[in-house]
């Protein structure tokens, strides 16, 4: 997969913003099937655990494909400021066996009626992208939070380095729902180029949140801008 890691950190400030009590830790197991495009069908895990703290959120992670013969352990963080009751700054970094680094940095303005941009760079080595965004891209997003668990999200990621043409566009809907449960709908549509062919597709993903427990399924056409298509499923806790 290609070197990207953008998109995580975006959705995660809009979408999952914790009540105060939450565990401090999350742990995440993932299941990743592609197929099509006339490539071998590769399936692939993830592993991943959180911790939250004062310094930030710092997470590690594996990824394993037999299939590819591929195996990486990737360690990140991020953390969020703010700079005044207006203004937000949040920051990432991350690395991965292979000399991979990456990082991003994003600022966002306003209340409920909320705007921001950013921009996230990495040094091209080889990596496993699980975010599915450009990650050498700058982002635009704009969007109504109702309060920190329900908010309406427009977001545009959009290459600018090596493929400048590739560009997903999410609509994010993040809704509580009685006795602790969350529900979280993004609709996501993607252009671009795929070995030289032009494509506008839309893809799907939805998550359900349980006071301890969640789980996640999307599908997503051309992933990564490949000529694959890929079923995703995830499980995971709180403690």
């Amino acid at each position: 997969m290609h070197s990207r890691i953008w998109t995580g950190l975006i959705t995660s400030f809009f979408l999952v913003s914790a009540p105060a009590q939450e565990p401090h830790y999350k742990f995440t197991t993932g299941y990743y099937s592609s197929t099509g495009g006339g490539l071998p069908h590769d399936q692939g895990v993830d592993l991943n655990v959180r911790r939250a703290s004062t310094t930030g959120n710092a997470w590690l992670a594996w990824y394993r494909s037999p299939v590819q013969d591929v195996s990486q352990p990737r360690l990140g963080w991020d953390n969020q400021f703010e700079l005044t009751s207006h203004w937000r700054l949040q920051p990432s970094m991350q690395i991965a066996s292979g000399g991979f680094l990456g990082g991003s940095i994003y600022a966002e303005t306003g209340k409920h009626w909320v705007a921001g941009a950013g921009l996230g760079r990495t040094n091209l080595r080889p990596y496993v992208n699980l975010n599915f965004d450009p990650n050498d891209a700058w982002t635009a997003a704009a969007g109504y939070r109702w309060n920190s668990q329900q908010s309406l999200l427009l977001q545009v990621v959009r290459d600018n380095r090596n493929n400048p043409d590739q560009q997903n566009m999410h609509m994010i809907y993040r809704m509580p729902l009685p006795e602790g449960h969350r529900v979280v709908i993004d609709v996501t549509h993607k252009s671009g180029t795929v070995d030289d062919q032009f494509i506008r597709k839309s893809g799907l993903s939805i998550a359900y949140d349980w006071p301890t427990v969640f789980v996640h399924v999307a599908y997503d056409p051309y992933v990564n801008f490949t000529p694959q298509k890929m079923w995703r499923a995830s499980v995971g806790t709180r403690f």
